[in-house]
């Protein structure tokens, strides 16, 4: 049962988004758009969010979105669905058009996905194609988990320069990521990554 305080105050909140919701509806977002995000279950996450010229916005606990080509409805069920392990049970989260973009705005353009490579000790290993935007902590989602093998505290990230052909490892522990110990579970992946999971020696 609905506690009479909490739907009380999911019903406040949408009547305040009321008149910037319904011009919106339809509408496709673009960069240089400004949208107003609340979280009526947490009230520190209510802000206004900028459409960068990729067409994303970041938002805490989410990371980088696609926001540009979608609806408000869209965003919005987006952001549900990417908070909901936040919290007890799935959050009340409403997403208005708040400005529009300047006519003048400039628009970049990225690919639709990019390649990830996964080698070693994971359940789905090789390519996997994922949104520009993906997280490290995200992308260890999409391949399905480790093998019983695996040493999850020696991960390396491979990422090669496409300038230069410079190849920089940056060693990753899975384990402090999940804890919340390292800031590398939102590092964004790039098209060519490759993430290998080592096995694990006798005795680690």
């Amino acid at each position: 049962m609905t506690h009479p305080r909490l739907f009380l105050t999911w019903l406040i909140g949408l009547f305040l988004l009321m008149p910037a919701i319904a011009p919106a509806q339809g509408y496709r977002i673009q960069a240089g758009d400004i949208l107003r995000v609340e979280v009526i279950e947490d009230e520190t996450l209510n802000r206004t969010v900028l459409v960068d010229p990729r067409g994303r916005i970041n938002f805490p606990f989410v990371g980088s979105i696609r926001a540009a080509g979608q609806t408000v409805n869209a965003v919005q069920a987006t952001l549900t669905r990417q908070l909901a392990p936040n919290f007890t049970e799935p959050p009340s989260v409403f997403v208005a058009l708040e400005q529009l973009a300047p006519e003048d705005i400039p628009i970049e353009t990225e690919p639709e996905v990019i390649s990830v490579y996964m080698l070693g000790e994971v359940e789905r290993a090789g390519k996997v194609e994922m949104e520009p935007g993906t997280t490290l902590l995200q992308a260890f989602a999409e391949m399905g988990g480790f093998s019983s093998f695996a040493a999850t505290k020696r991960v390396q990230l491979r990422r090669q320069d496409p300038k230069t052909g410079v190849e920089t490892v940056i060693p990753l522990n899975y384990d402090a990521m999940l804890q919340g110990q390292t800031a590398n579970a939102t590092l964004e992946l790039r098209d060519g990554d490759v993430i290998v999971v080592p096995t694990r020696r006798l005795f680690e």
